[in-house]
């Protein structure tokens, strides 16, 4: 990749996209604990678990040999939804003999939005050996909290079916490909994918108020994920193994603090970055504090999975007070405005401690002071086994992305207020976005779009220089780069991404420190094009191995034909030729061919044209695309590792 790097991301006038995915990986973690195809909306209630046959009986733990386990996680991809919060009440899963298990053991509520960094383990279920074909996930729409941004601020919206009514109960059922089904074997680890594509299957109207999602979701699966990203694992503490260098919880997903979803391990290193109770070590030392801590102390853990060594491994762990919503308050959000110790945060999932309520709340004012402590969660300049280094409050500027912790001391009409003054900042990697203007050694100037997602128009970057005249100028943001270096060698007017922390409030200029920059070619990409509610039975002008050629004259004024490249969104009617989407050449894909009562899944993209060559036939129309990759402005062509093909039958 073109990527270089010191360590490993307005208002839309017709449709804000999001696509979700649900990670299952099965048997894959040393100390876990001992055919239908159809997408539907119901208000039914649930239909009851089939009895499973076999030695292993999930409820009872004499039998725990003869089963095996599943984890399951969930992440969410990059979408413009600022909050997406609802009640999932049922996972199950189907065997190929027909017995059907529950894998989710408690009901649970989900902010997807929440996760486009990471992916979260979410229960750790004990099921029989078997080949798993099938499933249902079934979702409470009733007391979702959803919302979209328009004009800067953000706006809720009501999930509707294509009849217009709010969404109560959704059953959505799980598809395997023949050749991909979920083998459980004792002892044998397995990997499975569940995408849920909202990015495809939702349409949102910022105009109306409030606004309106039409939903038409549907649930793909895979055995090997098509993306991979960070993990995290929250749970209460168990016991602690400082010999083996590893220690295991009972799992409390998102905010849950009750219930139970199964057991884990989490493994740690030399260089394991913990927060116990406040205070912070490394490593062993680490293990060794939380060992000290009660049984039941809350932790949280960040890191990755290595499936072949079947090791989920932590580089930072948070336990106790130092868990957010455990003693004190919290605020996750991005920094958009400062004045003097006033911070005001914004799209902020606010965790009050007396309740263990979670919401969203798109502004929240916080103030800081001497005695807050403020620290980087990543540091990749640390020497390995290096204490975390505590910095001052003038650390934290404008664009700064943060989980603050302290006292709610407002919650009104007037808005939510935190005091920090005694609490605690840390500021995590920042995500900026736009538009190279000039590379310089050591520095690349940029016209910035967005930051974490956020349109730049709602920061305010006052006070951010040493004086007014060198506050940062998102026209032209300055990115220290150190040894970092675009690769390409013509980047001017080309998009960008590039990852890394603001400089100090009141030291502009630079106005960034950047870790990470990927360059325009490497820049993840969706393209999404709607063809209404008719569709249309000529999508493409060329179907073959050299991929799908759209016909951009059956393009619809109101309906999307764009492509998202990072910051960048192109009008596909207004570019000089007809688009390609190609399929990449190395690594995981997904190929997606939905009908009415279907949905075909293949890795292969031979495959994957034999089964939309039969499907275009004379009768049916194509309603909507969508695809995930990178885009060549150049050559306008879309080389995609995810197509979504949604199919119209009479």
């Amino acid at each position: 990749m073109n990527i270089s790097s010191t360590q490993s991301a307005g208002v839309r006038a017709k449709a804000i996209r999001m696509s979700l995915a649900f990670i299952v990986i099965s048997a894959i973690l040393a100390a876990c604990g001992s055919g239908d195809n159809n997408s539907t909306t119901t208000n039914e209630s649930q239909p009851p678990v089939t009895p499973v046959s076999s030695g292993c009986i999930p409820s009872d733990p004499s039998t725990a040999a003869e089963c095996g386990t599943i984890i399951i996680g969930l992440t969410d991809a990059d979408g413009d939804f600022l909050s997406y919060t609802v009640d999932v009440l049922s996972l199950k899963l189907e065997r190929r003999n027909g017995s059907v298990i529950e894998v989710l053991p408690n009901q649970t509520r989900i902010d997807f939005a929440q996760y486009v960094d990471l992916m979260e383990f979410f229960t750790v279920a004990t099921v029989p050996p078997g080949d798993y074909v099938t499933g249902k996930i079934r979702l409470d729409y009733s007391g979702a909290e959803v919302f979209v941004e328009a004009s800067g601020a953000a706006k809720k919206a009501n999930v509707v079916d294509t009849d217009g009514t709010i969404l109560g109960q959704t059953e959505l059922a799980i598809k395997l490909a023949d050749r991909d089904h979920l083998a459980v074997r004792k002892g044998l680890p397995s990997l499975l994918t569940l995408d849920f594509d909202l990015d495809a299957s939702h349409m949102v109207n910022v105009v109306s108020t409030p606004a309106t999602a039409v939903a038409e979701p549907f649930i793909v699966a895979e055995i090997d994920a098509v993306d991979t990203k960070d993990i995290r694992v929250r749970g209460r503490l168990i016991k602690t193994n400082v010999e083996e260098m590893h220690y295991a919880v009972d799992v409390r997903p998102f905010y849950d603090t009750s219930g139970d979803f199964g057991r884990i391990r989490v493994n740690i290193t030399d260089g394991t970055d913990f927060e116990v109770n406040e205070k912070t070590y490394v490593g062993a030392e680490g293990l060794r504090a939380l060992n000290a801590a009660d049984k039941g102390t809350l932790t949280v853990a960040t890191g990755t999975l290595s499936v072949a060594e079947r090791r989920f491994t932590a580089h930072s762990v948070n336990a106790g007070t130092s868990v957010p919503g455990v003693h004190k308050d919290a605020v996750k959000g991005s920094v958009i405005a400062r004045t003097n110790n006033n911070l005001t945060v914004r799209g902020g999932t606010i965790i009050l401690t007396d309740s263990g309520d979670t919401f969203f709340r798109d502004n929240v004012t916080v103030t800081v002071g001497p005695d807050t402590v403020v620290y980087k969660a990543t540091n990749t300049n640390r020497p390995p086994g290096a204490p975390r280094r505590l910095l001052g409050i003038e650390a934290i500027s404008v664009g700064q992305k943060v989980t603050i912790r302290g006292t709610v001391t407002a919650n009104d009409a007037t808005g939510i207020h935190i005091d920090a003054t005694q609490g605690r900042v840390a500021m995590h990697i920042t995500h900026l976005s736009g538009i190279v203007n000039t590379v310089m050694e050591g520095q690349t100037d940029i016209e910035l779009r967005a930051i974490d997602r956020r349109r730049v128009q709602v920061f305010d970057f006052t006070g951010t220089g040493t004086n007014p005249s060198t506050d940062a100028d998102p026209n032209n943001y300055e990115v220290a780069m150190g040894n970092l270096q675009m690769l390409d060698s013509d980047v001017t007017a080309q998009p960008v991404v590039i990852y890394g922390f603001p400089y100090e409030f009141g030291v502009a200029p630079p106005d960034f420190e950047g870790r990470t920059i990927i360059n325009h070619s490497n820049v993840r990409s969706s393209l999404g094009v709607g063809w209404g509610t008719e569709g249309t039975t000529t999508p493409f002008l060329m179907m073959d191995e050299q991929g799908l050629l759209l016909n951009s004259s059956q393009f619809g004024e109101d309906h999307r034909h764009h492509i998202k490249q990072g910051p960048v969104r192109i009008d596909l009617s207004s570019v000089d030729s007809n688009t390609l989407i190609k399929s990449r050449d190395f690594g995981r894909k997904l190929f997606v061919v939905k009908t009415t009562d279907s949905v075909q899944m293949y890795g292969n993209f031979t495959d994957f044209l034999h089964a939309l060559t039969m499907e275009l036939n004379d009768m049916n129309a194509v309603r909507s695309m969508f695809a995930r990759g990178h885009y060549n402005a150049d050559t306008n062509v879309f080389t995609a590792y995810k197509i979504f093909i949604h199919i119209l039958e009479p």
